[in-house]
């Protein structure tokens, strides 16, 4: 068997030659659809279909610039469509908390409103005086006196026939009264007393008559006055539809193509007539704290129902409005009424209706972090509501979640016409598409943003020219053509593949910001590469306090790490660890040890619960490949244990089934592994080595202990050879291995690894089945073949009873 060689640098680490890319100042300007043509086809195709629930999430990991691409692709799409209508609220004549809504082309809402404003201020001057004229006052003053009159002759005509009866008609200080009268003056009661009997009783008597007479009279002086105020009432009303009729008559002639806005002016001209007092005095003044109307109950403001409440206002747009709502709270998506203290209570009206995030983008698009969005009660079964009624109804938190709530306004709904942009990562897109049923309904376009572009000579260009309108965009300082190459570069290490480029483009802006800011430090007109190494070095210091006690552990032997000798049992395995957006690999020492048993491999993460598992799975394929290889024909009468000794944390992911193979090999052969090497990798039931994450950290971690010991030009690192693609290490790494004091070696399978390793043959099998006896295979296939004779035997013999009983 033929062992791998070290890799090569040029393996190591993939360069762009600075050669290949446009000269400084000639970059081709760079798509902003680099490797995003999937998603943003489909953000195309959800902006341009007009069906019912093609609402759009675009999904991918954070930083690829989704939110800036969506809402480009939307904005050139808005552009051509035309400014939705404005939305008012008005008073309800007929309810009152019933606001009514109107409808009106895109800036003719404010200019109802003034003109509304207008007419009210012409019909406060015109009104009164219109009351104050000679003719008004003289038709009003007639009515007074018609009634006066009609008083005055009832009552004049009762004193005459009472006159011819011996009896008065006097006015007394608690009304009107009858009393007998002799030549013209009243009889006081003794007088009357010495009058006959028959005259007593003839004058009682038409007393009684004239009394009822009277009593008639007095009930007919209300109908007389009710009557007046009636006539009175059509008077004030002929004088103000006779003020009021031109004012509205001109302002229906410029709404006349407008129904709902006619008749609500019609409404208007009828409030008007009905409560024309109100013109005649001034409105009415909150009185101070304490005040005595304070302790009486509120007065609405005269004028306050004629208001308008414009809540949309397209006057001013050019097309249909992308609104982002970056707080999607129930009040700022739906709409909200709100409460002003007046007279010590809260009270409301349509004045106080506020529109929402779905007002302002109807008629055209709505965007929203799903994130922020589901972090809100309530809202996203709003917005689900909302689409599937196609109309928005503005209610109060406390009703939507069902509870008691105060009287309040019921404002009729709005219709709703608007695309939903949801924006999220891929597990909250999928996590809806299997747990609401509503939402596959609802968002039936997915734009699913990449995170990598192959690195091919036309996307490297292209990956140039993004670079150079990114610094042409932020006021930055030109690159040079070797920085842009160290970026591109550095854009494939974050894609963690040399034949990638990442997409997460916030990265890669920050590292611009960077490298421009160190290129001022030193006073650059350009950024150059120094400045960008700078900038990647200063990154990592920044970030690197926790890998430093890490090695620190190591380099001070708290934690056990060789990186030479040789022992039996005992590999190092590498793993990484994720702080944020810094990862960084840490060597860890993996033992194995063995002894006769039932055919297990215990893993002692698993059994104290700190296996993930994943870990787990890598380690019950373990068994598998043991009993294929080396128990066909008889029982693989196997106990060995394993664990990452001094591990105090979690441990999860396959990576180290490799590394835990080579430990059980050496311990059932006897051979010793070399220390000076290290391992990552998984493996599966056939022995063959399969890729893992965070190559490149994890080769650096180990070299990192290795350099800070001294590089002895043994040292190295085992990975598959499938990650060899992956491969994009620091600088320091690849010229260590230029130089053959540090080594990277590709295998493929578990034989060449465990050859690599102990440097004694791993063997291969005969026809039988059988190894060669000096092989690492055929000492581990003699020591389990022992391990099974001393189980027959030792259960022939009758096991542990027998023993005990002899």
């Amino acid at each position: 068997m033929r062992l791998p060689e070290p890799l090569p640098p040029d393996q190591l680490y993939t360069k762009c030659d600075p050669e290949e890319l446009p000269p400084v100042g000639e970059t081709a300007d760079g798509s902003d659809d680099l490797g995003q043509e999937r998603a943003l086809d489909a953000v195309r195709f959800g902006v341009g279909i007009r069906r019912h629930g093609y609402n759009i999430f675009a999904h991918g990991a954070p930083g690829t610039g989704k939110h800036a691409l969506v809402r480009r692709q939307i904005e050139r799409a808005a552009t051509a469509m035309p400014a939705p209508p404005d939305w008012c609220y008005v008073h309800n004549f007929q309810e009152a908390h019933k606001p009514r809504a109107l409808r009106l082309p895109a800036g003719r809402g404010c200019r109802l409103r003034r003109d509304m404003e207008q007419l009210i201020r012409e019909l406060r001057a015109a009104i009164p005086s219109a009351f104050e004229s000679e003719d008004y006052q003289a038709r009003a003053q007639a009515l007074q006196a018609q009634l006066s009159q009609r008083q005055e002759t009832a009552f004049n005509e009762l004193q005459e026939r009472a006159k011819t009866r011996n009896v008065g008609l006097i006015r007394t200080p608690s009304g009107l009264a009858l009393a007998p009268v002799a030549k013209g003056e009243v009889v006081n009661p003794e007088a009357f007393r010495q009058w006959p009997e028959e005259t007593q009783a003839a004058v009682r008597a038409d007393i009684a008559e004239l009394e009822k007479e009277l009593q008639e009279i007095l009930k007919k002086v209300p109908q007389w006055d009710r009557e007046r105020r009636e006539q009175l009432r059509g008077l004030n009303q002929e004088v103000v539809s006779h003020a009021v009729g031109q004012f509205i008559e001109e302002l229906g002639k410029d709404y006349d193509d407008l129904p709902d806005v006619i008749d609500y002016i019609e409404q208007v001209r009828a409030d008007l007539l009905e409560n024309a007092e109100e013109f005649r005095a001034p409105e009415p003044q909150e009185p101070q704290q304490g005040g005595a109307a304070a302790r009486g109950a509120p007065r609405e403001p005269s004028f306050r129902r004629y208001q308008v409440n414009v809540i949309v206002d397209n006057g001013a747009r050019q097309g249909a409005p992308v609104v982002y709502e970056d707080l999607p709270t129930h009040g700022n998506v739906i709409g909200r009424i709100e409460q002003m203290a007046r007279f010590g209570a809260l009270s409301t009206d349509f004045t106080l209706i506020k529109s929402g995030a779905l007002h302002a983008a109807n008629g055209g698009y709505l965007m929203v972090d799903a994130r922020k969005l589901f972090m809100q009660p309530i809202i996203w079964e709003e917005i689900k509501r909302a689409l599937q009624s196609n109309e928005i109804r503005i209610h109060g938190l406390t009703e939507a979640m069902g509870f008691a709530n105060t009287v309040t306004l019921q404002p009729e709904p709005i219709p709703l016409d608007v695309k939903v942009v949801l924006l999220g990562d891929p597990t909250a897109y999928y996590l809806l598409s299997q747990a609401d049923p509503d939402f596959p309904e609802l968002f039936k376009v997915a734009a699913d943003f990449d995170d990598q572009v192959p690195r091919n000579h036309g996307n490297t260009a292209r990956y140039a020219g993004l670079i150079a309108d990114t610094a042409r965009r932020e006021g930055l300082r030109p690159l040079s053509r070797e920085a842009t190459a160290r970026v591109i570069e550095q854009a494939a290490r974050l894609a963690a593949d040399s034949e990638r480029l990442t997409l997460r483009l916030r990265a890669i802006d920050d590292l611009l910001y960077e490298a421009d800011y160190w290129a001022g430090e030193d006073g650059n007109g350009e950024v150059a590469v120094r400045d960008v190494e700078r900038a990647i070095e200063a990154q990592t210091r920044r970030a690197d306090r926790v890998r430093e006690r890490s090695q620190e552990q190591i380099l001070r032997d708290t934690l056990l790490i060789d990186t030479d000798g040789e022992a039996v049992g005992q590999v190092n395995g590498l793993s990484v660890l994720q702080l944020g957006e810094f990862a960084f690999g840490k060597p860890s020492r993996i033992t194995a040890r063995v002894r006769l048993g039932r055919g297990e491999v215990l893993d002692i993460e698993r059994e104290v619960e700190m296996g993930g598992p994943l870990h787990s799975k890598g380690v019950l394929i373990l068994s598998g490949f043991l009993g294929a290889r080396f128990a066909r024909r008889h029982p693989l009468a196997l106990s060995a244990s394993l664990v990452f000794e001094q591990s105090y944390g979690g441990v999860d992911g396959d990576s180290a089934s490799s590394t835990e193979l080579y430990a059980l090999l050496s311990a059932l052969s006897g051979v010793p592994i070399r220390q000076s090497l290290a391992v990552t990798g998984s493996v599966n039931q056939l022995g063959q080595v399969q890729a893992i994450g965070g190559v490149n950290e994890k080769i650096e971690g180990f070299y990192d202990i290795c350099a800070a010991r001294g590089l002895t030009g043994r040292q190295g690192v085992l990975i598959p050879s499938s990650n060899v693609k992956h491969l994009m290490l620091r600088r320091d790494v690849v010229d260590a291995a230029a130089e053959g004091r540090f080594h990277v070696y590709p295998v493929e399978t578990i034989d060449q690894g465990i050859e690599l390793l102990t440097g004694v043959a791993a063997g291969d099998p005969d026809a039988e089945g059988n190894f060669p006896a000096g092989s690492v295979n055929g000492r581990a296939q003699a020591t389990l073949l022992e391990f099974a004779r001393n189980a027959r035997d030792f259960t022939a013999a009758g096991g542990p009873d027998k023993e005990a009983s002899s």
